[in-house]
Protein backbone atom coordinates (compact mmCIF):
# COMPACT_ATOMS: atom_id res chain seq x y z
CA UNK A 1 0.00 0.00 0.00
CA UNK A 2 1.64 3.43 -0.90
CA UNK A 3 0.16 6.79 0.12
CA UNK A 4 2.66 9.05 -2.46
CA UNK A 5 2.26 9.91 -5.52
CA UNK A 6 4.66 9.76 -7.95
CA UNK A 7 6.92 12.35 -9.13
CA UNK A 8 5.39 12.84 -11.94
CA UNK A 9 1.72 13.53 -10.32
CA UNK A 10 3.85 15.88 -7.27
CA UNK A 11 5.20 17.72 -10.29
CA UNK A 12 1.95 18.21 -11.52
CA UNK A 13 0.23 19.12 -8.41
CA UNK A 14 3.17 22.00 -7.84
CA UNK A 15 2.31 23.39 -11.12
CA UNK A 16 -1.25 23.62 -10.68
CA UNK A 17 -0.74 25.12 -7.27
CA UNK A 18 1.61 27.84 -8.66
CA UNK A 19 -1.17 28.28 -11.38
CA UNK A 20 -4.00 28.18 -8.84
CA UNK A 21 -2.37 30.84 -6.56
CA UNK A 22 -1.10 33.15 -9.72
CA UNK A 23 -4.96 34.28 -10.45
CA UNK A 24 -6.26 33.58 -6.88
CA UNK A 25 -10.01 33.74 -4.70
CA UNK A 26 -9.49 37.31 -5.51
CA UNK A 27 -9.63 37.19 -9.15
CA UNK A 28 -13.13 34.55 -9.09
CA UNK A 29 -14.97 36.35 -6.84
CA UNK A 30 -14.30 39.21 -9.21
CA UNK A 31 -15.19 37.51 -11.75
CA UNK A 32 -18.13 36.15 -10.71
CA UNK A 33 -19.57 39.44 -8.96
CA UNK A 34 -18.77 40.52 -12.82
CA UNK A 35 -20.72 38.17 -14.15
CA UNK A 36 -17.98 37.13 -16.42
CA UNK A 37 -16.01 33.63 -16.71
CA UNK A 38 -12.83 32.40 -15.87
CA UNK A 39 -11.56 32.57 -19.27
CA UNK A 40 -7.79 33.75 -18.64
CA UNK A 41 -7.21 30.87 -16.53
CA UNK A 42 -8.78 28.46 -18.26
CA UNK A 43 -6.94 28.76 -21.25
CA UNK A 44 -3.89 28.92 -19.48
CA UNK A 45 -4.59 26.11 -17.67
CA UNK A 46 -5.45 24.80 -21.04
CA UNK A 47 -1.72 25.53 -22.84
CA UNK A 48 -0.28 23.92 -19.69
CA UNK A 49 -1.49 20.91 -20.30
CA UNK A 50 -3.48 20.75 -17.28
CA UNK A 51 -6.98 20.47 -18.95
CA UNK A 52 -5.91 17.43 -20.78
CA UNK A 53 -4.40 15.21 -18.05
CA UNK A 54 -6.91 12.06 -17.97
CA UNK A 55 -6.82 12.15 -22.15
CA UNK A 56 -4.84 9.96 -24.37
CA UNK A 57 -1.63 11.36 -26.09
CA UNK A 58 -2.85 10.64 -29.40
CA UNK A 59 -5.31 13.34 -28.89
CA UNK A 60 -3.31 15.90 -27.21
CA UNK A 61 -3.80 14.63 -23.56
CA UNK A 62 -1.34 14.08 -21.20
CA UNK A 63 -2.45 10.27 -21.31
CA UNK A 64 -2.80 9.92 -17.36
CA UNK A 65 -6.30 9.29 -15.58
CA UNK A 66 -8.58 10.34 -13.25
CA UNK A 67 -6.10 10.80 -10.35
CA UNK A 68 -4.40 13.28 -12.42
CA UNK A 69 -7.40 15.38 -12.94
CA UNK A 70 -8.28 14.98 -9.53
CA UNK A 71 -5.00 16.31 -8.51
CA UNK A 72 -5.85 19.65 -10.82
CA UNK A 73 -9.16 20.38 -9.97
CA UNK A 74 -8.01 20.12 -5.84
CA UNK A 75 -4.86 22.00 -6.42
CA UNK A 76 -6.78 24.76 -8.47
CA UNK A 77 -9.58 24.92 -5.35
CA UNK A 78 -6.93 25.18 -2.50
CA UNK A 79 -5.97 28.25 -4.23
CA UNK A 80 -9.32 29.56 -4.25
CA UNK A 81 -10.31 28.80 -7.78
CA UNK A 82 -13.06 26.04 -7.94
CA UNK A 83 -13.99 26.03 -11.71
CA UNK A 84 -16.97 23.66 -11.97
CA UNK A 85 -16.04 23.16 -15.68
CA UNK A 86 -13.38 20.61 -14.80
CA UNK A 87 -15.73 18.29 -14.09
CA UNK A 88 -18.04 18.66 -16.56
CA UNK A 89 -16.17 19.14 -19.76
CA UNK A 90 -12.75 16.77 -19.12
CA UNK A 91 -14.11 14.65 -16.41
CA UNK A 92 -17.18 13.29 -17.74
CA UNK A 93 -17.34 14.51 -21.53
CA UNK A 94 -14.42 13.99 -22.31
CA UNK A 95 -14.14 10.31 -20.51
CA UNK A 96 -17.91 9.46 -22.21
CA UNK A 97 -16.25 10.12 -25.75
CA UNK A 98 -12.81 8.65 -25.29
CA UNK A 99 -14.21 5.24 -23.77
CA UNK A 100 -17.95 4.92 -25.60
CA UNK A 101 -17.74 6.95 -28.69
CA UNK A 102 -16.66 6.74 -31.91
CA UNK A 103 -13.10 6.94 -33.91
CA UNK A 104 -14.58 10.33 -35.73
CA UNK A 105 -16.24 11.46 -32.64
CA UNK A 106 -12.78 11.33 -30.75
CA UNK A 107 -10.92 12.84 -33.33
CA UNK A 108 -13.39 15.66 -33.53
CA UNK A 109 -13.70 16.57 -29.91
CA UNK A 110 -10.42 15.12 -28.02
CA UNK A 111 -8.21 17.56 -28.74
CA UNK A 112 -9.71 20.63 -28.12
CA UNK A 113 -11.42 18.99 -25.00
CA UNK A 114 -7.60 18.36 -24.37
CA UNK A 115 -6.34 22.10 -24.85
CA UNK A 116 -9.25 23.73 -23.65
CA UNK A 117 -10.56 25.39 -26.79
CA UNK A 118 -14.02 23.35 -26.68
CA UNK A 119 -16.09 23.09 -23.90
CA UNK A 120 -18.71 20.24 -23.71
CA UNK A 121 -21.36 20.65 -20.93
CA UNK A 122 -23.65 17.62 -19.63
CA UNK A 123 -27.29 17.94 -19.29
CA UNK A 124 -29.17 14.22 -17.27
CA UNK A 125 -31.23 16.41 -15.05
CA UNK A 126 -34.70 17.14 -15.67
CA UNK A 127 -37.54 19.22 -13.56
CA UNK A 128 -39.55 16.07 -12.90
CA UNK A 129 -37.07 13.35 -13.26
CA UNK A 130 -34.13 14.71 -11.68
CA UNK A 131 -30.94 12.75 -12.49
CA UNK A 132 -33.30 9.56 -12.20
CA UNK A 133 -32.74 7.93 -15.98
CA UNK A 134 -35.14 4.99 -15.54
CA UNK A 135 -37.51 8.33 -15.71
CA UNK A 136 -36.31 11.04 -18.26
CA UNK A 137 -38.70 12.67 -19.71
CA UNK A 138 -35.81 13.89 -22.82
CA UNK A 139 -37.20 11.94 -25.94
CA UNK A 140 -35.01 10.83 -29.09
CA UNK A 141 -36.71 9.20 -31.54
CA UNK A 142 -36.18 8.54 -35.43
CA UNK A 143 -36.80 10.76 -38.46
CA UNK A 144 -35.08 8.93 -41.28
CA UNK A 145 -31.17 9.05 -41.16
CA UNK A 146 -31.60 12.19 -38.64
CA UNK A 147 -32.48 12.03 -34.86
CA UNK A 148 -34.98 14.82 -33.00
CA UNK A 149 -34.89 15.51 -29.76
CA UNK A 150 -37.38 17.05 -27.44
CA UNK A 151 -38.20 17.56 -23.41
CA UNK A 152 -36.06 19.75 -21.15
CA UNK A 153 -33.26 19.77 -18.61
CA UNK A 154 -32.37 21.78 -15.72
CA UNK A 155 -29.30 23.01 -13.50
CA UNK A 156 -27.15 22.44 -16.30
CA UNK A 157 -23.51 23.96 -16.38
CA UNK A 158 -21.61 26.75 -18.38
CA UNK A 159 -24.02 25.86 -21.13
CA UNK A 160 -23.26 29.48 -22.03
CA UNK A 161 -19.73 28.75 -22.57
CA UNK A 162 -19.90 25.52 -24.69
CA UNK A 163 -19.48 25.25 -27.97
CA UNK A 164 -21.59 21.48 -27.24
CA UNK A 165 -23.93 19.79 -24.36
CA UNK A 166 -23.53 16.16 -24.02
CA UNK A 167 -27.67 15.29 -23.55
CA UNK A 168 -29.01 12.24 -22.20
CA UNK A 169 -31.74 11.14 -23.61
CA UNK A 170 -34.39 7.83 -23.93
CA UNK A 171 -35.57 5.88 -27.04
CA UNK A 172 -37.04 2.84 -27.83
CA UNK A 173 -35.29 0.11 -28.85
CA UNK A 174 -36.81 -1.47 -32.23
CA UNK A 175 -36.51 -5.17 -30.85
CA UNK A 176 -37.81 -5.35 -27.85
CA UNK A 177 -39.83 -1.64 -27.40
CA UNK A 178 -38.36 -1.33 -24.15
CA UNK A 179 -36.95 2.27 -23.31
CA UNK A 180 -33.29 2.89 -23.10
CA UNK A 181 -30.73 5.70 -22.23
CA UNK A 182 -28.83 7.41 -25.31
CA UNK A 183 -26.34 10.26 -25.45
CA UNK A 184 -26.09 13.04 -27.75
CA UNK A 185 -23.66 15.55 -29.05
CA UNK A 186 -25.47 18.65 -29.09
CA UNK A 187 -24.68 22.12 -30.81
CA UNK A 188 -25.63 24.80 -28.38
CA UNK A 189 -26.92 26.57 -31.14
CA UNK A 190 -29.04 24.13 -32.59
CA UNK A 191 -32.32 25.18 -34.01
CA UNK A 192 -34.91 24.38 -31.48
CA UNK A 193 -32.57 24.38 -28.42
CA UNK A 194 -33.54 27.39 -25.94
CA UNK A 195 -31.64 28.33 -22.72
CA UNK A 196 -32.89 29.89 -19.75
CA UNK A 197 -30.46 31.35 -17.07
CA UNK A 198 -31.00 30.07 -13.46
CA UNK A 199 -30.51 32.79 -10.86
CA UNK A 200 -28.53 31.16 -7.98
CA UNK A 201 -27.54 32.12 -4.23
CA UNK A 202 -23.99 30.73 -5.35
CA UNK A 203 -21.09 32.72 -6.42
CA UNK A 204 -19.75 31.36 -8.95
CA UNK A 205 -18.29 32.54 -12.47
CA UNK A 206 -20.06 29.64 -14.30
CA UNK A 207 -23.88 30.23 -14.62
CA UNK A 208 -26.79 27.20 -14.29
CA UNK A 209 -29.20 26.95 -17.24
CA UNK A 210 -32.42 25.63 -18.26
CA UNK A 211 -32.62 24.06 -21.44
CA UNK A 212 -35.43 23.71 -23.83
CA UNK A 213 -35.28 21.59 -26.40
CA UNK A 214 -38.06 21.22 -29.39
CA UNK A 215 -37.39 18.77 -32.16
CA UNK A 216 -34.04 19.92 -32.42
CA UNK A 217 -32.60 18.47 -35.51
CA UNK A 218 -29.47 16.04 -35.19
CA UNK A 219 -27.75 13.88 -37.63
CA UNK A 220 -27.04 10.38 -37.25
CA UNK A 221 -23.47 10.77 -36.09
CA UNK A 222 -24.67 13.17 -32.85
CA UNK A 223 -25.45 9.49 -31.37
CA UNK A 224 -22.71 8.71 -28.86
CA UNK A 225 -21.16 5.52 -29.99
CA UNK A 226 -21.44 2.98 -32.66
CA UNK A 227 -25.02 1.93 -31.83
CA UNK A 228 -27.92 2.49 -28.81
CA UNK A 229 -26.14 -0.20 -27.04
CA UNK A 230 -23.26 2.39 -26.39
CA UNK A 231 -26.12 4.57 -24.32
CA UNK A 232 -26.13 3.09 -21.19
CA UNK A 233 -22.40 2.37 -20.67
CA UNK A 234 -21.63 5.48 -21.70
CA UNK A 235 -23.57 7.01 -19.29
CA UNK A 236 -22.07 4.95 -16.65
CA UNK A 237 -18.75 6.07 -17.57
CA UNK A 238 -19.06 9.66 -16.70
CA UNK A 239 -20.82 9.06 -13.29
CA UNK A 240 -17.75 8.07 -11.09
CA UNK A 241 -15.03 10.69 -12.94
CA UNK A 242 -17.98 13.08 -11.99
CA UNK A 243 -18.43 11.89 -8.35
CA UNK A 244 -14.50 11.51 -8.21
CA UNK A 245 -13.67 15.50 -9.42
CA UNK A 246 -16.12 17.11 -7.63
CA UNK A 247 -15.01 15.37 -4.53
CA UNK A 248 -11.77 16.79 -4.94
CA UNK A 249 -12.78 19.96 -5.97
CA UNK A 250 -14.51 19.84 -2.22
CA UNK A 251 -11.41 18.64 -0.37
CA UNK A 252 -9.29 21.59 -2.49
CA UNK A 253 -12.10 24.53 -1.26
CA UNK A 254 -11.63 22.84 2.36
CA UNK A 255 -7.99 22.83 2.63
CA UNK A 256 -8.01 26.79 1.19
CA UNK A 257 -10.65 27.66 3.89
CA UNK A 258 -8.68 26.15 7.15
CA UNK A 259 -5.31 27.91 5.49
CA UNK A 260 -7.29 31.06 5.52
CA UNK A 261 -8.46 30.49 8.49
CA UNK A 262 -5.16 29.37 10.02
CA UNK A 263 -3.06 32.18 8.67
CA UNK A 264 -5.79 34.95 10.71
CA UNK A 265 -6.16 32.93 13.79
CA UNK A 266 -2.06 32.52 14.40
CA UNK A 267 -2.14 36.32 14.21
CA UNK A 268 -4.35 37.90 15.26
CA UNK A 269 -4.72 38.74 18.93
CA UNK A 270 -7.32 39.94 21.32
CA UNK A 271 -6.97 38.93 24.95
CA UNK A 272 -3.74 39.34 26.81
CA UNK A 273 -0.76 39.35 23.50
CA UNK A 274 -1.48 35.72 23.02
CA UNK A 275 -3.23 34.90 19.61
CA UNK A 276 -6.66 33.24 18.98
CA UNK A 277 -5.82 30.47 18.00
CA UNK A 278 -4.33 29.57 21.38
CA UNK A 279 -7.19 29.19 22.64
CA UNK A 280 -8.39 25.69 21.60
CA UNK A 281 -12.47 26.91 21.42
CA UNK A 282 -11.39 28.22 17.99
CA UNK A 283 -8.38 25.71 17.09
CA UNK A 284 -10.05 22.51 18.22
CA UNK A 285 -12.64 23.13 15.64
CA UNK A 286 -10.34 24.04 12.52
CA UNK A 287 -8.38 20.94 13.89
CA UNK A 288 -11.53 18.86 13.49
CA UNK A 289 -12.16 20.35 9.99
CA UNK A 290 -8.93 19.43 8.94
CA UNK A 291 -8.88 15.54 10.00
CA UNK A 292 -12.20 15.38 8.06
CA UNK A 293 -11.32 17.12 5.29
CA UNK A 294 -8.12 14.78 5.02
CA UNK A 295 -9.90 11.79 5.67
CA UNK A 296 -11.82 12.87 2.56
CA UNK A 297 -8.97 12.99 0.67
CA UNK A 298 -7.96 9.79 1.12
CA UNK A 299 -11.00 8.31 -0.07
CA UNK A 300 -10.81 10.44 -3.08
CA UNK A 301 -7.27 9.17 -4.19
CA UNK A 302 -8.62 5.76 -3.31
CA UNK A 303 -11.78 5.89 -5.55
CA UNK A 304 -9.28 7.81 -8.56
CA UNK A 305 -6.52 5.07 -8.04
CA UNK A 306 -9.57 1.92 -8.21
CA UNK A 307 -10.99 4.19 -10.84
CA UNK A 308 -7.37 4.34 -13.06
CA UNK A 309 -7.27 0.46 -12.59
CA UNK A 310 -10.77 -0.48 -14.34
CA UNK A 311 -11.95 -2.06 -11.34
CA UNK A 312 -15.35 0.08 -11.89
CA UNK A 313 -17.59 -1.57 -9.22
CA UNK A 314 -15.02 -1.09 -6.43
CA UNK A 315 -14.31 2.31 -7.22
CA UNK A 316 -18.17 3.45 -7.86
CA UNK A 317 -18.66 2.27 -3.86
CA UNK A 318 -15.28 4.12 -3.02
CA UNK A 319 -16.40 7.14 -5.56
CA UNK A 320 -19.80 7.79 -4.05
CA UNK A 321 -18.24 7.41 -0.72
CA UNK A 322 -15.71 9.94 -1.50
CA UNK A 323 -18.00 12.68 -2.40
CA UNK A 324 -19.51 12.57 0.30
CA UNK A 325 -17.10 12.93 2.63
CA UNK A 326 -15.93 15.58 0.68
CA UNK A 327 -18.87 17.70 0.65
CA UNK A 328 -19.54 17.11 4.42
CA UNK A 329 -15.70 17.73 4.77
CA UNK A 330 -15.82 21.32 2.63
CA UNK A 331 -18.73 22.63 4.54
CA UNK A 332 -17.43 22.20 7.86
CA UNK A 333 -14.24 24.17 6.99
CA UNK A 334 -16.03 26.70 5.35
CA UNK A 335 -18.54 27.41 8.32
CA UNK A 336 -15.77 26.67 11.11
CA UNK A 337 -12.79 28.88 8.81
CA UNK A 338 -16.22 32.18 9.16
CA UNK A 339 -17.07 31.62 12.91
CA UNK A 340 -13.14 31.17 13.42
CA UNK A 341 -12.57 35.17 11.50
CA UNK A 342 -15.85 36.14 13.50
CA UNK A 343 -16.87 39.23 11.31
CA UNK A 344 -14.19 39.23 9.19
CA UNK A 345 -15.11 35.56 8.07
CA UNK A 346 -18.68 37.30 6.89
CA UNK A 347 -16.31 40.02 4.49
CA UNK A 348 -15.28 39.86 0.85
CA UNK A 349 -12.04 40.70 1.56
CA UNK A 350 -10.96 37.51 4.05
CA UNK A 351 -12.31 35.35 1.04
CA UNK A 352 -14.02 32.52 2.88
CA UNK A 353 -17.79 33.26 3.02
CA UNK A 354 -17.90 33.48 -0.38
CA UNK A 355 -17.64 30.09 -0.50
CA UNK A 356 -20.92 29.08 1.77
CA UNK A 357 -22.95 28.84 -1.25
CA UNK A 358 -20.68 26.69 -3.55
CA UNK A 359 -20.24 23.91 -0.16
CA UNK A 360 -23.70 23.76 1.05
CA UNK A 361 -24.21 23.07 -3.07
CA UNK A 362 -21.94 20.26 -2.74
CA UNK A 363 -24.22 18.43 -0.44
CA UNK A 364 -26.73 18.65 -3.21
CA UNK A 365 -25.23 17.73 -6.22
CA UNK A 366 -24.60 15.94 -8.36
CA UNK A 367 -25.95 12.94 -6.13
CA UNK A 368 -27.26 14.25 -2.60
CA UNK A 369 -26.37 12.63 0.50
CA UNK A 370 -29.03 11.21 1.17
CA UNK A 371 -28.92 9.16 -2.27
CA UNK A 372 -25.50 8.27 -1.51
CA UNK A 373 -26.48 6.95 1.97
CA UNK A 374 -29.46 5.09 -0.13
CA UNK A 375 -26.42 3.45 -1.79
CA UNK A 376 -24.70 1.93 0.67
CA UNK A 377 -26.43 1.18 2.93
CA UNK A 378 -27.81 -1.18 -0.02
CA UNK A 379 -24.42 -1.85 -1.77
CA UNK A 380 -22.50 -2.34 1.35
CA UNK A 381 -24.23 -3.11 3.80
CA UNK A 382 -26.81 -5.70 1.85
CA UNK A 383 -29.92 -3.33 2.74
CA UNK A 384 -33.04 -3.79 0.61
CA UNK A 385 -33.74 -0.71 -1.67
CA UNK A 386 -35.52 1.83 0.44
CA UNK A 387 -37.06 3.71 -2.87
Amino acid sequence: MNFDLTPEQDQLRDAVRALGRKYGHGYFVEKAKAGTHTTELWQEAGRLGYLGVNIPTEYGGGGGGITELAIVCEELAAAGCPLLLLVVSPAIAATVINKHGTDEQRKRHLPGLADGSQKIVFAITEPEAGSNFHRLGMVARRDGDDWLLTGRKCYISGVDEAGHVLVVARTEDSATGKLKPALFIVPTDAPGLEKSKLDMEILSPENQFLLYLDDVRLPADALVGESLDAGLPALFAGLNPERITVAAMGAGTGRYAIERASEYTATRKVWGGRSIGTHQGVAHPLAHAAVQVELARLMIYKAATLYDAGRDLEAGVAGNMAKYAAGEAAALAVDTAVQALGGAGMTTEYGVATLLGAVRAGRIAPVSREMILNFVAQHVLGQDKSY
